[in-house]
C-alpha cells in the first residue's frame, strides 16, 4: 500500500508547542500534535473501493494487513505525524470559545492525480480538544456516518467521503439520549477524506483572540493550496474567498433541500469552508414534508436547525465568517454587500431547483405561485417528500386533475386525513400543474427522464440505517453491504431494491434512532 504523503497543513501552519495530550487550551496554533490510541483488536467492517482509487489505492490495497493497521489507528503510515485541528464556533447561536477536534484526527494529507485530501479518523481516541469527552466513537454512529457521507455524493451533494468502517474491538460508555442512562456500546472508527477540515470555526478562533498574526497566516494557506485560482492583493484576495465560500455553502444548502437533508447541527464548527457537508450527527432526510422537523433532540425545543431555517442559518454562519475575516479586510461595506445578495441568490437558485423537481424547462411567472401552493400543500397532511416528487414525474400531459392526484395519493401516511377541503385543494393545483406541463415542449418521457435526475427514488431514510445497526450490532453486515451498494445508484430504478422506495413504517415513527437523535456518538 503506497500513498503519496503530502504535509502541507503542518509544515505551514503553526503548531502547539505542548504535545502532552490532555484537554488544555491552545494559544497561537492551528493543530496538535496527537496520536490515535491503538485499538484493541481491530477488523475491517466495510470500506468503499472508490474513495481508495479517489486516494491512489487499489481494491487489494483495502483487504491488505497494511491498510487495517493505517485506517483503524493501530500503526503510524511513514513519514505522517498526526495532528487534532484547533478551531472554536458557536453552537446554537452561542459562543462557545475554543472547539476543535475532539474525536477526530487528522492522519496525513495524501496526493493523487493533482488533488489534495486530508485522511481523518474519527473516534480514534482523546485529543487536547476532547474537553470531558473521550474522543471515541460508537459503532451506530460510525455507521450512520459511512453510509451517509457516501449516500450523499451519489445524490450529488458536495460532501466528504467514507473511505472505511472498522471496529476497534473496544467497548465505549455512552448515554444515549443524554437521560442518565449510560451503557457500553461497541466502539468503532471512521476514516474521512476531504480537501482539508477547516471549518468557518478555525477562522472564528484566532479573529475571537485577536490574533491576527495566524488569522492572516490561514486564511493565506487556505488560499494557496485550496483556492489557488485567487489571486489579486491582500484585500481583493480574501474577499474574493468569502464570496466563493458564500457561493458553495449557497449549493450546498440547495442540494440539502433539494433531497430533503436536514444537517442537525449547523454550528459554525460543523461548516466547512469547501462548502462540503460535514460532521454527520444527528442527520436526517425528510420522511414526510414537514419544515419545522429537526432530527435533533437536543434542538427540539428551539427547533433552530430544523429544515426550513437551513438557509437562513448557513447565512447567520457566514455573518460570523465575515466578522472572523473582517480584521483582513477592514471594510464592512463589501462584505455586508455579499452577505446581502446570498438571499436573493439563494431565493432564485431555490426555485429554478423547484422548477427542475417539477418538470419545468420553461421559466414562468406563475411558477412561484404554484410551488409555494404545493409547498402549503405538502405540509396540509403527512405527505412522503421522496415518494410525492419520484412519482410526479409519472404524470402525463394527457392526466386530468383526477388521473394525476391518483399518481401521487400512495405518498400520503394516512388517507384519512385528506378531508373534502384538502382534496379540493390538491384537485385545483393539479388542474393548474396539468396545465402547466402542457406548456412544455419535452415529452413526458423527456420530462421524466430529467426529474428523475433531480428527484431520487432512494435516500437513506434514518431507519433504515437503523436496521442496518440492529443486524450490525448482531454481526451481520449484509444489510449494510446492500444499502451502500443500492445508495450508489439513488436516481435509478433498481427493481431489487425496490422494498426500500416505501413509506417510514409506523414502527419507526418514534423509535430512538428512526425519528429523533441525540448528539451522542
Amino acid at each position: 500500500m503506497k500513498l503519496h504523503i503530502k504535509n502541507n497543513f503542518t509544515s505551514e501552519l503553526p503548531a502547539d508547542p505542548n504535545q502532552i495530550n490532555v484537554p488544555r487550551q491552545v494559544q497561537q496554533a492551528c493543530y496538535s500534535y496527537v496520536f490515535p490510541k491503538k485499538p484493541s483488536n481491530p477488523s475491517l467492517i466495510h470500506a468503499s473501493n472508490e474513495v481508495a482509487n479517489t486516494i491512489g489505492l487499489s481494491s487489494e490495497d483495502v483487504l491488505s494487513a497494511d491498510f487495517l493497521n493505517t485506517f483503524s489507528g493501530s500503526t503510524l503510515y511513514p513519514e505522517t505525524k498526526p495532528f487534532a485541528l484547533c478551531y472554536a464556533g458557536h453552537q446554537f447561536g452561542n459562543w462557545a470559545g475554543q472547539l476543535g477536534d475532539g474525536r477526530a484526527i487528522n492522519l496525513t494529507e495524501v496526493v493523487h492525480e493533482n488533488s489534495t485530501y486530508t485522511l481523518q479518523l474519527k473516534g480514534a481516541g482523546p485529543t487536547p480538544y476532547s474537553r470531558t469527552a473521550d474522543g471515541f466513537a460508537v459503532l451506530r454512529s460510525s455507521i450512520r456516518e459511512h453510509l451517509c457521507a457516501e449516500a450523499m455524493h451519489y445524490l450529488g451533494v458536495p460532501t466528504t467521503r467514507s473511505l472505511s468502517l472498522m471496529f476497534s474491538g473496544d467497548q465505549v460508555l455512552r448515554d444515549v439520549l443524554y437521560n442518565g442512562n449510560p451503557a457500553y456500546e461497541k466502539g468503532a472508527i471512521v476514516c474521512r477524506v476531504a480537501p482539508s477540515f477547516i471549518r468557518f470555526g478555525s477562522f472564528e478562533l484566532f479573529a475571537s483572540r485577536e490574533d491576527h498574526i495566524n488569522l492572516k497566516l490561514l486564511a493565506d494557506f487556505t488560499i494557496k493550496h485550496h483556492f489557488p485560482h485567487i489571486q489579486g492583493e491582500a484585500v481583493e484576495k480574501y474577499l474574493a474567498f468569502f464570496k466563493e465560500v458564500t457561493q458553495t455553502t449557497l449549493n450546498m444548502i440547495l442540494h440539502w433541500q433539494r433531497v430533503g437533508f436536514v444537517h442537525g447541527v449547523m454550528n459554525t464548527d460543523n461548516m466547512s469552508i469547501h462548502g462540503i457537508t460535514i460532521d454527520y450527527g444527528p442527520y436526517g432526510w425528510l420522511e414526510d414534508y414537514n419544515s419545522t422537523w429537526t432530527p435533533n433532540t437536543t434542538d427540539s425545543q428551539h427547533k433552530r436547525y430544523r429544515f426550513g431555517n437551513q438557509p437562513e442559518i448557513a447565512l447567520w454562519n457566514l455573518y460570523q465568517l465575515a466578522n472572523a475575516l473582517y480584521p483582513l479586510i477592514e471594510d464592512a461595506k463589501p462584505l455586508e454587500t455579499i452577505l446581502n445578495a446570498f438571499s436573493t441568490d439563494y431565493e432564485k437558485e431555490y426555485l429554478n431547483m423547484m422548477r427542475k423537481k417539477l418538470g419545468f424547462q420553461i421559466k414562468k411567472e406563475q411558477d412561484v405561485v404554484l410551488i409555494q401552493g404545493l409547498i402549503l400543500l405538502l405540509e396540509r397532511v403527512e405527505t412522503d417528500m421522496t415518494i410525492f416528487f419520484r412519482n410526479l414525474s409519472t404524470v402525463t400531459k394527457k392526466n386530468t386533475a383526477s388521473t394525476a392526484f391518483d399518481v401521487i395519493k400512495v405518498a400520503f401516511y394516512n388517507e384519512k386525513d385528506l378531508d373534502e377541503n384538502i382534496l379540493k385543494e390538491w384537485h385545483d393545483w393539479f388542474e393548474k400543474y396539468c396545465i402547466r406541463i402542457n406548456e412544455e415542449t419535452l415529452s413526458d418521457s423527456g420530462r421524466k427522464k430529467i426529474m428523475n435526475t433531480v428527484n431520487p427514488k432512494y435516500v437513506l431514510r434514518n431507519y433504515m440505517a437503523q436496521l442496518c445497526i440492529d443486524d450490525a450490532d448482531k454481526g451481520n453486515y449484509a444489510l449494510l453491504n446492500e444499502l451502500f451498494e443500492m445508495l450508489k445508484k439513488p436516481y435509478d430504478e433498481q427493481p431489487n431494491s425496490q422494498k426500500w422506495f416505501a413509506k417510514r413504517p409506523d414502527w419507526a415513527r418514534d423509535k430512538v434512532g428512526c425519528s429523533m437523535l441525540s448528539c451522542s456518538s
